[in-house]
């Protein structure tokens, strides 16, 4: 996972809420700040999950395959470049294409109310901010994946 695994603790380490479920964090397009993808990322080993963190910069096609070769139970997308709306849409119909459609999909970033609104209604599991607290965040997730 990048040596993110040898961080401090970011989060409440006591419990462990995501325990067991492996969990896919990933920066697609050209989006080049990754702070907000990593601290997510170290929340949710702190919360008990198994993070693969893909790194910057990569392709939905290559998030799906990551996500179907390492047989995920989510798939957080930290965008913050304003392309959310093409890159989410393209990650999820890959999903879909891959038979992998089950799989929740959370978007983080820098997302605009109105489009919250609508990733919410086309089925995304999530939809979080920088401005909301990350035992929130890592309660909403694993509310979805129990």
């Amino acid at each position: 996972m990048n040596g993110l695994d040898q961080e401090a603790p970011v989060a409440g380490a006591s419990a462990a809420p995501l325990k067991g479920k492996r969990i896919l964090v990933a920066k697609p397009g050209l989006d080049g700040h990754d702070i907000g993808a990593k601290v997510i990322a170290l929340a949710f080993r702190d919360a008990g999950a198994s993070v693969i963190y893909t790194g910057l910069r990569k392709s939905p096609e290559y998030i799906v395959r990551v996500a179907v070769d390492e047989d995920v139970d989510a798939v957080g997308l930290s965008i913050l470049s304003g392309s959310h709306n093409e890159l989410v849409a393209r990650t999820v119909a890959l999903l879909a294409q891959s038979g992998a459609g089950d799989i929740p999909v959370f978007v983080g970033g820098t997302i605009p109310a109105d489009d919250r609104a609508a990733f919410l209604r086309s089925g995304i599991s999530g939809v979080f901010t920088s401005d909301m607290p990350l035992d929130d965040v890592i309660d909403a997730v694993a509310k979805v994946l129990r």
